[in-house]
């Protein structure tokens, strides 16, 4: 997945691209950047980071998203939205970005993740909700269902009529 970071910058430019705070307007506040992506990345749990100055370029594919979940969470936003977030990570960087996800359910954001990884989804969300064609067929509770209930929406075989049809 596409995370929208520059890998020719450091991690605190990549977190304020675009929104760079200035001084008298001006020049980039460049100790008040640096001092809050050290504060958010040390709220956030991200052990990981040597540096919030090492170029994105050098990150693992973890460090990378826990770098685009902070970058979203500077606006101060009520719900993030995670596309695929461990498509393509190997075992310890999707240990790390559910480890993340938690860390922003505790901070009372709502976290819509899009995913095909059912082991991560059962391990971080609190309802399954299947779509078929743009429709919803399926909501789960997580703690009252199975995984298999769940691939049996997605594959059709529970029936592929949308939950507003029945």
């Amino acid at each position: 997945q596409d995370l929208s970071l520059c890998d020719n910058l450091d991690v605190v430019n990549n977190l304020y691209l675009g929104q760079e705070p200035t001084l008298s307007g001006v020049v980039m506040d460049e100790v008040t950047m640096e001092r809050t992506a050290v504060e958010l990345l040390r709220e956030l749990q991200v052990r990981t980071l040597r540096s919030v100055r090492t170029l994105v370029s050098s990150l693992s594919g973890g460090q990378r998203q826990s770098v685009a979940i902070a970058r979203a969470l500077l606006g101060d936003p009520r719900l993030v939205l995670l596309d695929e977030p461990t498509a393509a990570l190997g075992v310890a960087q999707t240990r790390q970005v559910l480890d993340l996800i938690e860390r922003l359910r505790e901070r009372n954001l709502a976290v819509v993740v899009i995913s095909h990884n059912l082991a991560d989804v059962f391990e971080v969300c609190d309802r399954i909700v299947v779509l078929y064609l743009g429709r919803r067929t399926a909501t789960f509770d997580v703690k009252q269902t199975r995984p298999e209930e769940v691939v049996a929406a997605i594959t059709g075989a529970a029936g592929n009529g949308s939950e507003e049809d029945a």
